[in-house]
């Protein structure tokens, strides 16, 4: 007997339009709106006003820190995902959980406590103060901190499910034919984790470069000092300079539609490497 169709509404046929119609209200329109408002001062204005010293400091400062904390990632994230997947200690499924708190911590809260750990009389801002000299609450290195803080989920999240996939055959027939075990991490295990390593790179720096709670209370919002692109859109509208303002946001919406794309190219990448290994290499 063949199956009963499924009623009319199951099949959701017009799914499709009501997915255009609430894009486009929530995210199409005011997106566009901005555009729009920013190509009303023109391309000589607009340039202008993208490329005063000011932003220049803070897109310097955004985009290097968070290209920094990134890299940073990029290396213990692997560590601490193959931590949680590889190796059996006590307080695993707790330290598991915690991965994801930045996620939910609320960006102002993280940045109050990192604020008063790192300050100068803080638990670990005195001893590095007494010890090296160094400040970090209020500084550039605070503000790397806190993107390195925010933004290390994305890589540990990208890394574990893919090495939880990983067949162990391969690594034990490295073994066999003599390869040591630093040889199987760099030849064997690497290559094939490095496109989900590579795709969190990408989407913890994405994350770094928009940061604005964490960071604006650890930082001292100086421009030319440790201002992040974010705080000083803020500046602008509290200013009333609205062109700016504008501009300066249209230039971090360009960044990350560019950053989107080269999300969406790794993760594509990764997946036709796993399905073509030899092809992908």
């Amino acid at each position: 007997m063949a199956p009963r169709p499924l009623p009319g509404w199951l099949h959701l046929s017009w799914s499709w339009r009501i997915t255009w119609i609430y894009l486009a209200l929530v995210l199409f329109l005011p997106l566009g709106a901005m555009a729009l408002k920013a190509a009303a001062v023109g391309p000589a204005l607009f340039w202008e006003l993208a490329t005063t010293p000011e932003a220049l400091a803070a897109y310097k400062v955004s985009f290097g820190l968070a290209l920094l904390a990134a890299l940073l990632n990029g290396v213990f994230g692997v560590v601490v995902a193959w931590a949680l997947v590889r190796c059996q200690f006590p307080g695993k499924r707790l330290l598991d959980s915690l991965i994801d708190l930045p996620f939910a911590l609320p960006t102002a809260v993280a940045g109050l406590a990192l604020a008063a750990l790192y300050s100068t009389n803080g638990w670990l801002g005195q001893p590095i103060y007494a010890f090296f000299g160094l400040k970090v609450s209020f500084t550039w290195l605070g503000v790397a901190i806190a993107m390195v803080f925010i933004s290390l989920p994305f890589v540990v999240r990208s890394v574990e499910p893919v090495l939880e996939a990983l067949e162990r055959d391969q690594e034990e027939a490295a073994w066999c034919l003599g390869a040591s075990p630093r040889q199987t991490l760099l030849r064997v295990v690497l290559p094939q984790l490095m496109p989900a390593i590579l795709s969190g790179v990408a989407q913890g720096y994405s994350r770094a470069v928009g940061e604005y709670g964490s960071v604006v209370m650890i930082s001292s919002n100086v421009p030319f000092k440790d201002l992040i692109t974010p705080t000083l859109i803020i500046q602008k509208l509290e200013e009333y300079d609205f062109a700016s303002a504008t501009v300066i946001g249209m230039v971090m919406l360009a960044f990350s539609l560019v950053s989107l794309l080269v999300i969406n190219g790794l993760q594509v990448w990764g997946r036709h490497w796993e399905a073509n290994p030899a092809n992908g290499a």
